[in-house]
């Protein structure tokens, strides 16, 4: 569906204070009538002639593309055009989605239980406040959920914080009040740039996006385009016009536009008041030679294909043998009209066997060593968790059950996915860091921080579950049998609550405890009268004397009460 490209424009210039129209450089006036020259910076990668996605590019992207596909299980439109791949079957392909698994199970892991933002000085002080804030109106929980399921299959994600209304003014103060907004921007639509000397480091950060529009009643495709620097942030458009297309089956994707000419009214210049850009990479792991980060996905891609292959080769050995060929004696077969050999199955039931060495009906099978086609695949799996990071206990795989086991021993066996994860956790708290530093600098330049500027703490969990018999025993035998957590701690931990609702908690169990010791010290106290209490003993030796036996020595014996019995 197009959109108004008029629209588009107008609520640009109106989301902007400074603006830079009709020319690469352009003159204004300060408060003071002095004559300031504002400039867009040259961008190597977008220009009248030149191709969009950028051809330095073109394999990241196409790479996040085939991998989102093994995510989401359409193995076959990935291997069907595989150069490395054996003969895939039209009629028959039969794929399991464990490229799925890999990426869950370290999304899981990493924020399947939500990160805790400390600002370090208290929960009740302004710094803390301003950072739930942030957390609370961005749902951050799901955000670095979704960030790291997609960082799996990509290698890259980018996270871009702004200051104003989440629907661009569409809605008015009261139903959206303008707010730090944290959002993920695709990777696909990202190319950074990065420094001449160190490759590692990007510099700026080009967010293009192809967009189809409306202009004068016919459709067109543009080019937006918002390049993020330190301190401002450049806006332009360019009109495209498609040179490739991708058919597949019934559809048709749009793979490569050519850039046109520049639309100036689309340029503008907005300065953000922070000193670093508003967007931020985290990658899921890199090296030191390059921004581009690496995903979990793209080194498994032969193992991938060569499972789904060997799936694909047991089913149709299985459905060969569920409808073999047929053996039947010379003489058996009878004719169609037309003269051709014709069984019929529902006639033929009987057949007549003159001597033991006469032709038996019989079908024809054939050893389709499936014992080795299952050894292999069970091999295959093996090897692809083994390289995957993922010990066969994370996926109910093998001796995988945890009865009697202890949280120590079940730590081992994760070790090599916790350390996995411990590895994309330090990219994350790193981006996580970049990222709430930018809102607190955001709200400093719009003046609305109300106090001091904090680098947050960042608590993350393993994802296993704790077993709490063995820490206590274990903390028990440390510390000599002492208290090792106080009250408070230990509500705070248990119920996952804060300091003052710990506090509040306390109060109210120590409140339940008064009274219960009030109720106590009201009993009535004349159930404890001497009288009372002979009359109770004398009943209760009457009914237990009852029915013991008589012996020669009865004044000897003692009845259940313990008293002699009488002569």
């Amino acid at each position: 569906m197009a959109i108004n490209a008029k629209q588009v424009l107008g609520n640009l210039s109106k989301a902007v204070p400074v603006f830079n129209f009709g020319q690469d450089k352009k003159e204004f006036e300060d408060s003071n009538g002095d004559e300031i020259e504002i400039s867009l910076t040259p961008i190597k990668y977008f220009g009248t002639g030149k191709v969009f996605p950028i051809p330095e590019h073109r394999a990241r992207i196409d790479r996040y593309k085939r991998n989102k596909k093994l995510f989401k299980g359409e193995n076959f439109e990935v291997f069907k055009d595989f150069d490395g791949t054996k003969y895939q079957r039209d009629l028959l392909y039969v794929s399991v989605n464990i490229a799925g698994i890999i990426c869950k199970k370290s999304a899981d892991f990493l924020f399947g239980e939500e990160v805790q933002v400390k600002a370090g000085n208290g929960d009740s002080t302004p710094e803390q406040e301003a950072l739930d804030r942030f957390v609370k109106d961005n749902d951050l929980n799901i955000l670095t959920y979704e960030s790291a399921l997609a960082n799996a299959y990509r290698g890259d994600s980018f996270v871009k914080v702004r200051y104003g209304q989440e629907y661009g003014g569409e809605l008015s103060q009261q139903l959206d009040p303008a707010k730090v907004i944290i959002e993920p921007v695709n990777p696909e639509h990202v190319f950074p740039e990065a420094s001449v000397y160190n490759k590692n480091q990007i510099v700026a950060y080009h967010i293009a996006v192809p967009v189809l529009v409306d202009v004068d009643g016919e459709e067109a495709w543009q080019l937006f385009i918002e390049s993020h620097y330190a301190g401002r942030i450049e806006y332009r458009v360019y009109n495209l016009e498609v040179s490739e297309e991708r058919y597949f089956g019934g559809y048709a994707e749009i793979s490569q536009w050519k850039i046109l000419d520049e639309v100036i009214e689309g340029r503008s210049v907005v300065y953000t008041g922070v000193p670093i850009p508003l967007v931020v990479h985290i990658p899921n792991f890199g090296t030191d030679d390059t921004w581009e980060g690496l995903d979990d996905i793209s080194e498994h891609v032969a193992l991938l294909d060569e499972i789904n292959n060997r799936l694909t080769q047991i089913a149709d050995i299985l459905d060969k043998h569920a409808d073999p060929a047929m053996a039947v004696p010379s003489g058996t077969l009878g004719e169609d009209e037309e003269g051709n050999p014709e069984f019929r199955v529902a006639q033929d039931k009987v057949f007549e066997v003159t001597g033991k060495d006469d032709v038996i009906p019989q079908y024809i099978t054939w050893n389709g060593q499936l014992q080795h086609a299952f050894m292999e695949l069970d091999k295959l799996v093996d090897l692809l968790l083994t390289t995957a990071e993922i010990p066969a206990v994370a996926v109910g795989r093998g001796d995988s059950g945890t009865s009697g086991t202890s949280g120590l021993a079940i730590k081992w066996r994760m070790n090599s996915l916790l350390a996995k994860i411990n590895r994309k956790r330090q990219y994350y708290a790193k981006g996580l860091k970049q990222i709430f530093t930018i809102a607190q600098l955001l709200e400093g330049a719009v003046g609305k921080m109300d106090y001091e500027f904090t680098v947050p703490q960042l608590i993350f969990h393993d994802g296993l579950p704790k077993d709490d018999s063995e820490e206590a025993t274990v903390m028990n035998i440390r510390t000599g049998g002492a208290k090792t957590i106080s009250q408070k701690t230990a509500i705070m931990r248990m119920e996952n609550m804060t300091g003052e609702q710990a506090e509040i908690e306390i109060q109210r169990i120590n409140d339940e405890a008064e009274q219960a010791k009030e109720r106590a010290m009201t009993v009535d106290s004349s159930i404890f009268n001497e009288e009372d209490l002979e009359d109770y003993r004398r009943k209760d030796t009457e009914k237990n004397a009852e029915g013991n036996p008589i012996t020669d020595e009865a004044d000897k014996d003692l009845d259940k009460t313990g008293a002699k019995k009488e002569e």
